[in-house]
């Protein structure tokens, strides 16, 4: 997708000092209130300690404002600070509201929400950036519907004007700074390109729509080129596009997804009932569109739609071979847009559940989704990302239901994260989803609606992964993973691959081990395994990886027993390689790679 979604900040509160005045902010900013436990009467989530909450927020992308000092989210976001440019705004402010300090991302949102703060609690705004102090404001944080082409020169623009040098203003005065006509910078705000440099700045209203149409997997450099083209030829700097617009047909055209992430807007979709709405306005009908997806117009139509009910056609539409587009002005920059998204299914695997396990790419998704689907305990595991969101939880068994429902969720244009354990394409609903995606709908796939959604997946840390690095490191020649569970797959396949890794002399991970009404095949792979490997064999057994009644303990292969195995346990059987190291802090499994071998050749 083009942008990524706006994450709504969290407001924190440790104390009843300072509850009023949470909950007054957190109306201000549309905002939860996430309170500390025992110590905070009304919120809308609690958790236990309040560095590793506001860590997990922080390294999420989630805004933090919090009522209470400043030191402590100094110290809860320190140890992972990395990229200012992308890290999300933290602030504090104090019990009883009278200051309003913004920490970290200053020009990427906390002045911004400092100073609405101050304003709406009479308190005073603590800024400490150099240009809001000297000057009030901020050059590369432009009034909303306003964008700023050239920010990596807002710095030395700056660093003139606190050294003295005075500005120009030419066209709209968007900062209301004194103008010199002699100004040795230029701040430029117009709607054809203009002129960037150290010395000057160009600003674009976000005031035009652009509606793209393209023929099925068409080029996207042919459609890039036509846009580009089209707005030289109407002299439209690019950054004056608001968003990128079309029938929601074609969410899915890679053509249409790259000029919005080109462009750095979003993409904006309506129903071809929308567009025929808007063929009074067009300027180029066409009834062989019409008859192909049920409106008279995609690109000049859409544009309309989305720059509103007083825009007018700058450019009508313009055509290639394969593309089309068009360009509708509205009255006014375009803030709100209409229209709706593609629709984005994230499956997340989340770890064992351990949250600093979690992949940062994982909690950011997690934090920009609207809407979480999953098993209800894997949900429970998320803590902080997953209060005040939409959820949907079904129970083990309903994996198939589950997924169908992820998607069809998401066709709606909505956000969601598919949530679960580990990483989601080892033995978790990855595959499934993409299985859904690649049956014909008579065959109990998804819908055409479906079938248009953005799928992201990103890793995550496997059960076999946690339980390895508990152990030491067993996985460290070749392994395998095998699921003892037979509901899925036959018994019988299952004892082949139990003989075939038996044989190769795999280190395997036994994944689904028992159940509560399966409890022969544990005891079977083990009987198989004594046929090719010593009965001395390390195995590790992991149950709870990650979480507090996390239980880590080691057994020869012949006298591994099934009883001391349940469903949340990872079984790893060593190779005939494989050794307990006894250390300090007790026995470690390692499976030893050759190095010893090769040396020991090198030297001879």
């Amino acid at each position: 997708m083009a942008l990524k979604p706006e994450i709504s900040p969290v407001v924190i509160c440790l104390s009843r000092s300072g509850e009023a005045t949470a909950h007054k902010v957190a109306k201000v900013l549309n905002a939860q209130v996430h309170g500390r436990e025992g110590r905070v009467d009304v919120a809308d989530a609690f958790f236990p300690n309040a560095l590793d909450y506001v860590r997990t927020l922080f390294a999420a992308g989630t805004p933090v404002v919090g009522v209470c000092a400043s030191g402590i989210l100094i110290r809860a976001v320190a140890p992972v600070l990395a990229d200012k440019t992308t890290e999300p705004p933290v602030v504090s402010i104090s019990d009883d509201g009278a200051v309003v300090v913004p920490l970290l991302g200053g020009h990427r949102g906390a002045n911004r929400i400092a100073s609405t703060l101050a304003t709406a609690l009479n308190a005073t705004a603590a800024v400490t950036t150099a240009g809001d102090v000297a000057m009030g404001v901020a050059l590369d944080e432009p009034p909303v519907g306003y964008r700023l082409a050239n920010p990596e020169h807002a710095k030395p623009v700056m660093a003139s004007l606190l050294s003295g040098a005075s500005a120009q203003i030419i066209g709209d005065n968007i900062f209301d700074l004194s103008s010199d006509p002699e100004g040795a910078v230029a701040l430029r705000v117009s709607e054809a390109p203009a002129e960037r440099s150290e010395a000057s700045l160009a600003y674009h209203p976000t005031q035009f729509a652009l509606g793209v149409g393209c023929a099925r997997n068409a080029d996207p450099e042919e459609l890039w080129e036509l846009v580009q083209k089209s707005l030289s030829d109407a002299n439209i700097a690019p950054e004056c596009i608001a968003s990128v617009n079309s029938i929601d047909l074609k969410g899915d055209e890679p053509a249409m997804n790259e000029v919005a992430r080109r462009l750095g807007v979003p993409l904006r979709l309506f129903t071809a009932a929308e567009l025929e709405a808007e063929t009074p306005r067009l300027k180029n009908p066409s009834d062989v569109v019409f008859a192909e997806v049920g409106t008279h117009g995609v690109s000049e139509g859409s544009a309309l739609a989305a720059a509103g009910s007083d825009a007018t056609l700058v450019i009508e539409k313009q055509k290639t071979k394969n593309a089309t587009c068009a360009v509708a002005r509205a009255s006014a920059p375009i803030t709100d847009h209409a229209g709706r998204s593609r629709g984005r299914l994230s499956i997340v695997g989340i770890g064992p559940g351990q949250h600093s396990w979690r992949t940062p790419e994982a909690s950011t998704l997690i934090a920009e989704a609207e809407e979480l689907v999953g098993y209800g305990l894997y949900i429970d595991l998320l803590g902080p990302l997953a209060s005040g969101k939409t959820r949907s939880d079904f129970p083990l068994g309903g994996e198939e239901d589950r997924c169908r429902f992820a998607l069809e969720q998401a066709a709606k244009g909505k956000n969601v994260a598919l949530i679960c354990s580990g990483d989601a394409g080892i033995y978790a609903m990855g595959a499934l989803v993409f299985e859904l995606l690649d049956r014909a709908p008579e065959d109990m796939g998804v819908s055409d609606a479906a079938h248009r959604v953005d799928v992201v997946s990103t890793p995550g840390v496997s059960a076999l992964q946690g339980a390895a690095a508990r152990a030491g490191a067993p996985l460290g020649h070749d392994f395998c993973a095998i699921s003892l569970s037979d509901l899925l797959t036959p018994r019988e396949d299952i004892v082949k691959r139990l003989h075939a890794a038996a044989e190769g002399d795999f280190v395997i991970a036994f994944y689904n081990p028992v159940s509560m009404r399966r409890r022969t095949l544990l005891a079977e792979a083990r009987d198989i395994l004594l046929q090719h490997r010593p009965a001395d064999t390390p195995v590790m057994l992991a149950s709870s990886l990650g979480r507090p009644e996390e239980h880590v303990r080691y057994r020869k292969l012949s006298e591994l027993e099934v009883d001391e195995v349940d469903m949340l346990t990872v079984v790893l059987i060593g190779s005939s390689h494989s050794k307990l190291a006894q250390l300090g802090e007790g026995p470690r499994m390692y499976t030893p790679r050759g190095y010893a071998r090769k040396i020991d050749g090198d030297l001879s």
